[in-house]
């Protein structure tokens, strides 16, 4: 089976081929709004597999679609993406000092097969002052990252501890994921050049 991931992520794209899997690439564009009343869980994976369905639309025969989401919890609360400095200072400092978690949707759609999982990760910040939130702002990272951090970059030094999967956390848990690809029949650690 030839994998397609339905995501332009840099981060799902290396995390995948880390582990040598061959795939094609289909962004899709979905609307990620969380519904009224969605708790954390049920809203990653119905955003996973909508990603994957809507990349199945598009796939070819004998084409697998790989679907991900990825989100941070405080207090049982879904935290997005930063609209500008000013939030993205508010969500850090919420953050310091305090353990959350980050819970990554997983969703496999294929012709005769639909598949999805959930991983929760704890991820506990050291305490941060408000001047180095917007230290880390300004080197452009966290704009577009759930949360305002990205664990795999700069935002590392703010972490003191995390409590399950470290890919889960950059986007793409890699020892479920590789499981799940196995079902399907794509291979991985595949050592010719993609």
């Amino acid at each position: 089976m030839k994998l397609v991931l339905a995501s332009a992520s840099p981060r799902r794209k290396a995390l995948l081929a880390q582990i040598g899997v061959r795939f094609d690439v289909n962004a899709v564009d979905i609307c990620e709004d969380v519904l009224p009343n969605e708790s954390p869980v049920p809203y990653v994976t119905r955003v996973a597999l909508a990603k994957a369905e809507a990349g199945y639309a598009l796939a070819k025969p004998q084409q697998v679609v790989l679907g991900a989401d990825t989100s941070v919890i405080l207090d049982g609360n879904i935290i997005g993406k930063p609209q500008n400095q000013a939030d993205a200072v508010n969500m850090l400092m919420s953050l310091s000092g305090r353990t959350h978690q980050v819970i990554t949707a997983v969703a496999l759609v294929g012709s005769e097969q639909t598949h999805s999982f959930v991983v929760t990760t704890d991820v506990t910040f050291r305490a941060l002052s408000r001047e180095e939130c917007e230290l880390y702002w300004a080197t452009g990272e966290p704009a577009d990252k759930a949360g305002s951090y990205g664990i795999q970059g700069l935002g590392a030094i703010f972490v003191d501890h995390i409590n399950g999967s470290y890919s889960s956390v950059v986007g793409l848990p890699l020892s479920e994921t590789a499981e799940l690809l196995k079902v399907a029949d794509v291979e991985i650690w595949h050592t010719e050049e993609m």
